[in-house]
């Protein structure tokens, strides 16, 4: 009798073993990171590398250097309020990659589906103004001032989806769902001082970012005024003198 119940204590710590290590295992497998898709052939190159053709912007702080877009304000040579190149194209739902390195000095960011701004009765600061979704962009692996959130520029939302954030916005507040990212995660994925790719998937009311393959944001915008529509531009901030590069800039349309 003793070795009978010695068998079922030890059966029963076996399985309780067992299924704790199957619970692991698919937490593990939930949590596996979601990357990029794999590039197809149909993107369309924007930037050509020789020349600003196709964009337009503040020609005394925007260059083409080493087939790479150099945006550089200093103290002789400054923006007045934040100043964008913009694309002459316009994104629906679309796919967009590219690579970006910026200064420290200040931060940068990747406008999309945004208003030109132009009439003067919006004050805009000067000709080359967007409002609208923001992928932020920081030179900072430490969360969550990096590169990478939604930033509702000229907007009421502010920083209305950070990286690691699985949200969708309704009832005017951001719902979190799941994060997806931790802060050491994102700390080795991003390089520092070099150029990182940037992957933004948008389609409807749902955007995605990635950064270096890595899914990093998940976003639903249920609000009653989404923008499913308007501008690409690239980010020259007020402030401090600072510098950004872009290269690589090539998007496509999403059919849905």
């Amino acid at each position: 009798m003793r070795n009978l119940l010695v068998c079922l204590f030890i059966f029963a710590v076996t399985a309780v073993s067992f299924r704790s290590a199957v619970a692991q295992t698919s937490t593990e497998e939930s949590a596996a990171p979601v990357m990029a898709p794999v590039e197809t052939d149909d993107f369309t190159s924007i930037f050509n590398g020789v020349d600003l053709a196709g964009w337009s912007g503040d020609d005394r702080l925007w260059k083409v250097e080493n087939e790479v877009i150099r945006g550089e304000t200093t103290k002789e040579v400054a923006a007045k309020g934040n100043t964008f190149l913009i694309w002459e194209g316009s994104t629906g739902d679309f796919e967009l990659r590219l690579s970006f390195r910026v200064s420290s000095q200040n931060n940068s960011g990747i406008q999309y589906r945004s208003a030109h701004i132009t009439d003067p009765a919006k004050k805009p600061k000067n000709d080359f103004v967007l409002r609208g979704y923001q992928h932020e962009i920081r030179n900072s692996g430490e969360l969550p001032d990096v590169a990478g959130f939604i930033y509702d520029e000229g907007g009421k939302r502010k920083r209305m989806c950070l990286v690691g954030d699985k949200a969708i916005w309704k009832d005017g507040q951001k719902v979190l769902e799941d994060t997806i990212i931790s802060s050491d995660e994102f700390e080795s994925l991003f390089k520092v001082d070099q150029f990182n790719d940037v992957v933004i998937i948008a389609k409807g009311n749902h955007i995605q970012h990635f950064l270096n393959d890595r899914l990093i944001l998940d976003f639903t915008d249920s609000d009653d005024e989404v923008t499913l529509d308007g501008s690409l531009g690239l980010q020259l901030h007020a402030g401090k003198p600072m510098w950004c590069e872009f290269k690589d800039i090539r998007i496509k349309t999403i059919e849905r």
